[in-house]
């Protein structure tokens, strides 16, 4: 069931509300558990056969995680390393097979010429979601850091729907004293809060990422057809997509921070305006965050650490600070960073397109790491520093994402071979010719190479969006700005951080943009909310439920 769908946003969700509040002004529990039949109702809309795949795994991982408790009391520390392992390996296996089977024997013919058959293997919603959060889930209480949890608790932490399919990853030690404070009451706050996050979402969504998506994809065509792409056309299809992913991302981050906080829930925050970040590395601060998070805490630091203790067994040098070695660098930081990256993009899909995006954000982030290190040398005058690099550094991030985004969205090496020569201009400049056609002199030196591989209607499409959702994404303040006075996610709570919109005169209107429960606010998303609903329709899915 889609978010952005009638039977969800007229039904579902009314009927879901109605239940806890009217069940929790009698039981608290018993409106939990209404909310736990009313998750799992709404993950077997589809295919009902989802639920009675991915049951078996958590109940096995429920009876992992209380044998790891279990031997924790006992302090039986080495066995308790064994099921923990075991746990991992499962949880791996069981991701492998449904997601990548076909892949891995895709890959066996491509590479031996064997002729293995692929199965129909039936992909449960959003099983990288859940299998990840059940590891995190694992290793939590492994370490302590859980220490009592019972079926009903562990069951409301993995099935909850606002975060069942596409994330945010969250834990159990963040999530469940929420749902212990939790009273089952009506709160006109979270439901004026919750209600203005969802209908922000649902608008970016299916107002913003949906309306630029067609021409995007025309483009793609176009360019998977075997078309060559000239420069423009290439560039807007780059730009197009990542505005197109990026609203698409937001608004279902938006949504699903609207849908917890109806139940009186915060999730954690996990899209922060990242196409202003200034470098890869904040760039990664901002997007996907919770995935962040998580890759750093459960890959890249165990991998680091163990780096780390191997140079001091040897007695070489550690990493860190100005007198780092090239050694230590490769060792403690980039190998790290690039397996950890190359498992990312693994995770984001089954091909080798997604594996050669989380290769190239290694690189990426392993540059930007050394640049760092190097310009600690360079430049010990910080506040210089950050007036040269700063605009410099966004520009620089900008288009290695842009140009990354062109690697995620084709769905073939070749497409995105095609689109990315186009962008360095190495498959001929192009207009629509009624574009060029009133370039006059102009028109002779720019030429018609590769003309008709966007049409008119296209070309102008895609320039008025782009611009306009360039200018919300660059210009304005995001969600958790507009609504930092009522913390949108956990954490959130300050309204001092701002778009870094230019011109005192755009600022000052961007400082009145605060969300407050006033009738200005009310009337603003009630059109909002009224543009989204009119655009509803078809089978419009997320971006991120593929993963």
């Amino acid at each position: 069931m889609l978010f952005n769908s009638y039977p969800f946003i007229f039904a579902f969700l009314p009927l879901t509300l109605a239940g806890f509040f009217l069940i929790g002004r009698g039981s608290r529990e018993w409106a939990l558990r209404w909310l736990i039949v009313a998750s799992l109702f709404f993950y077997a809309w589809w295919r009902p056969i989802n639920v009675l795949i991915i049951a078996p795994s958590i109940i096995i991982n429920f009876f992992l995680a209380r044998t790891l408790q279990r031997l924790a009391r006992e302090k039986n520390s080495s066995r308790a390393r064994w099921v923990l392992a075991a746990g991992i390996a499962f949880n791996v296996l069981f991701l492998g097979y449904f997601k990548y089977a076909n892949f891995f024997a895709t890959a066996t013919n491509d590479a031996f010429g064997t002729s293995f058959v692929l199965q129909r293997v039936i992909l449960p919603l959003g099983i990288s979601f859940i299998t990840f959060q059940k590891i995190a889930f694992l290793v939590d209480v492994h370490s302590g850091r859980i220490e009592q949890f019972t079926l009903q608790d562990y069951c409301l932490f993995v099935l909850f729907f606002p975060q069942l399919i596409a994330g945010p990853i969250v834990h159990y030690r963040e999530m469940m004293p929420q749902f212990h404070r939790a009273t089952g009451r009506f709160d006109t706050e979270n439901l004026a809060i919750g209600l203005t996050l969802f209908v922000f979402g649902l608008f970016k969504k299916v107002v913003l990422a949906d309306t630029i998506a067609p021409a995007v994809s025309s483009v793609y065509g176009n360019a998977s057809a075997g078309t060559a792409i000239s420069l423009l056309p290439a560039w807007m299809a780059a730009l197009g997509f990542t505005l197109q992913i990026y609203f698409d991302f937001s608004g279902y981050t938006d949504m699903a921070l609207g849908l917890g906080r109806f139940f009186g829930i915060k999730f954690p925050p996990n899209f922060n305006s990242p196409l202003k970040a200034s470098s890869i590395i904040d760039f990664w601060l901002r997007w996907h965050m919770t995935l962040t998070r998580f890759l750093t805490a459960y890959i890249y630091n165990p991998l680091s650490l163990w780096a780390t203790r191997r140079r001091a067994a040897k007695g070489l040098r550690p990493f860190g600070g100005r007198n780092t070695s090239v050694g230590g660098f490769l060792e403690v930081l980039m190998v790290p960073t690039l397996i950890t990256m190359f498992i990312s993009g693994f995770w984001h899909g089954a091909g080798y397109l997604f594996i050669l995006w989380g290769v190239l954000h290694g690189v990426y982030l392993t540059i930007n790491h050394a640049w760092r290190l190097f310009a600690t040398r360079r430049w010990p005058d910080r506040e210089r520093y950050a007036r040269v690099m700063g605009p410099m550094g966004f520009v620089i991030t900008f288009v290695a994402v842009v140009a990354g985004m062109v690697v995620f969205r084709a769905p073939t090496i070749a497409t995105a071979g095609n689109i990315l020569r186009g962008m360095i201009g190495l498959n001929g400049l192009a207009l629509p010719g009624s574009v060029v056609d009133r370039l006059g002199r102009l028109s002779t030196f720019i030429g018609r190479l590769n003309d008709g591989v966007i049409s008119q209607d296209a070309f102008r499409t895609l320039t008025l969006w782009i611009v306009i959702l360039g200018f919300f994404a660059l210009a304005l303040p995001n969600t958790l700005n507009l609504l930092s006075a009522y913390e949108p996610a956990l954490g959130i709570r300050s309204a001092a951080e701002r778009a870094s919109a230019p011109g005192r005169r755009l600022q000052a209107f961007v400082a009145q943009l605060t969300w407050a429960p006033t009738l200005a606010w009310a009337v603003a998303v009630s059109i909002l909310a009224i543009a989204g609903i009119f655009h509803l329709g078809g089978n419009s899915e997320f971006l991120y439920w593929q993963f």
